[in-house]
């Protein structure tokens, strides 16, 4: 340690060769070579960002629902040669309710 080092607290890990290349890539992006540096640096003052993704999954949900509704009523149109109004009405509240979700995503996005 040096005379005048104000850091005296030491932090060690251990990281896999994969992990190593990552940050070797992040370090070259930066164009630093000064590991002990871009560790300490990233560790104060990076940031993790956690994105809510519940509306998404939601709205996987319904477009599933949707498809599979979809194929049903394509397999009943094949077979009887008819389409029933009540599928067509099945479909438009299916879409509705996807589109209800999707409203709120959208304006998160233009703000």
């Amino acid at each position: 340690m040096r005379k005048n080092e104000e850091r005296t607290i030491g932090l060690y890990t251990k990281v896999s060769p994969e992990e190593k290349e990552v940050i070797d890539q992040k370090m070259a992006l930066l164009g630093t070579m000064n590991l002990r540096a871009y560790l300490r640096k990233m560790a104060v003052d990076g940031y993790v960002v956690q994105l809510d993704m519940s509306s998404v999954v939601e709205m996987v949900k319904l477009l599933r629902s949707i498809s599979s509704n979809m194929n049903q009523i394509a397999r009943r149109c094949n077979s009887t040669r008819n389409l029933y109004a009540q599928d067509v009405e099945d479909l438009r509240q299916g879409y509705a309710e996807v589109w209800q979700e999707i409203r709120p995503c959208l304006k998160n996005s233009e703000e």
